[in-house]
């Protein structure tokens, strides 16, 4: 493993209003704080049902499914077909299943309130 001996490293300093913004308002009691936007906490905004995304995820369970039956139904000779175009069925089927039954547990456990699971989690469009 090669050394770093000619990294220089400093100290760094000891001032904490250094790129901070302030509160400046006496009436809230918070004058002096540090105010750090990332960590603004909105529960509504985490509560927010992403309806297109689910809709989505639905779409592709759905038509995941019925890429899987129709290769089944080709490979085991109740459709005709060729092997080939059962074997792109299911690449597809599989391919558009599983994300729509990924977003869609997601959703069912944050719409049962599970632990861990929020609607927060599934991106929305």
């Amino acid at each position: 493993m090669a050394s770093r001996r000619n990294v220089h490293y400093s100290r760094l300093s000891n001032e904490e209003e250094d790129g901070y913004d302030y509160f400046h308002d006496d009436n809230d009691g918070l004058k002096g704080r540090r105010h750090d936007p990332r960590f603004d906490y909105t529960p509504r905004a985490f509560d927010k049902v992403p309806w297109k995304s689910i809709a989505l995820a639905l779409f592709l369970l759905f038509l995941g499914v019925f890429l899987l039956f129709l290769s089944f139904f080709i490979l085991t000779g109740h459709m005709g077909g060729e092997p080939s175009q059962a074997y792109g069925l299911l690449a597809l089927g599989v391919l558009t299943f599983l994300p729509g039954f990924y977003e869609t547990r997601i959703a069912y456990y944050s719409w049962r309130g599970a632990n861990g699971y929020r609607f927060a989690s599934i991106p929305a469009y």
